[in-house]
């Protein structure tokens, strides 16, 4: 690889230390750095049109998962891959550590990765009957707004009545956001080239607490209907934490597989296990 765009949480690298270093290691080594986005100068949408990032071999994210969830959905309809350089905590998407970045670089510009496709999900949301359609890498999360009152969710699954649930919340994760809100919310642990869909309550008002594996063809239909006594539920839809519709009684969500995926670079030879093991020994 000879060509990178780098997109740099500027929170955790206020002064573009590490990003520098970064464009600075890789034009050392005859590659193009054509554009930093450090979020000072336009927005990433305008930047986008004008740094030539259409011809970048990599897209290099400096941060955490979150930064490298933004970057996917700004990249969704590009065919780039994304490999995350982790300058937060606990991290599964941000594989390298700023430790080895030299190493890291190193490989990436001799050639020495593969390339996972992750599955997506696109959610379509009817509110007062105006449709409207987004994407999550993670995970589409229904949660509560305002009060502290327990939500009620109709849930189908292919046209068929599956069940409903008191519950503070509903998530809906692909694998790779299975060690996301879906872990924090017991939900299961799953390899990340896996293609199923995960459905998890959030804390539910239930002894039924189970999550459900489903088949990555299986739509999920999300109804919000009137709460208890007749009220009012209003829920908002979160895609990967970012992208918010807000909902109220009468409207739905519609999750289902997206043909698109995203691009993830991986250098690291160990397995999913391995690399598990380490992560919850932190």
């Amino acid at each position: 690889m000879k060509h990178f765009y780098l997109i740099t949480n500027e929170v955790k690298d206020p002064e573009g230390f590490y990003t520098h270093k970064i464009e600075a290691y890789l034009e050392a080594h005859g590659a193009r750095v054509t554009c930093v986005d450090n979020g000072r100068q336009l927005p990433l949408a305008e930047r986008l049109k004008t740094c030539g990032q259409q011809e970048a071999e990599c897209i290099l994210v400096l941060g955490g998962d979150g930064t490298l969830l933004r970057a996917a959905g700004n990249m969704m309809n590009s065919d780039i891959p994304l490999l995350g350089i982790n300058l937060g905590t606990l991290g599964y998407l941000a594989e390298v550590e700023i430790a080895s970045i030299e190493e890291a670089l190193t490989k990436l510009l001799e050639g020495r990765f593969t390339r996972e496709e992750r599955m997506m999900l696109v959610g379509q949301t009817t509110k007062q009957g105006i449709q409207e359609e987004n994407f999550a890498l993670n995970d589409i999360v229904l949660s509560r707004c305002g009060s502290l009152q327990v939500l009620v969710f109709h849930i189908y699954v292919n046209g068929q009545f599956l069940n409903s649930y008191s519950a503070d919340g509903m998530i809906v994760a692909t694998p790779t956001g299975s060690t996301g809100y879906n872990m924090s919310a017991g939900g299961p642990i799953v390899e990340p080239g896996a293609r199923l869909l995960l459905m998890t309550p959030i804390c539910p008002h239930t002894l039924n607490t189970r999550s459900i594996v489903l088949s990555p063809d299986d739509e999920i239909r999300i109804e919000i209907p009137e709460g208890k006594d007749g009220w009012t539920q209003t829920v908002e839809a979160s895609f990967d934490g970012s992208c918010k519709v807000r909902l109220q009684t009468g409207d739905a969500v519609v999750v289902r597989r997206a043909d698109k995926t995203t691009g993830i670079l991986k250098l690291n030879t160990e397995s999913f296990l391995t690399v598990l093991h380490k992560k919850m020994s932190e």
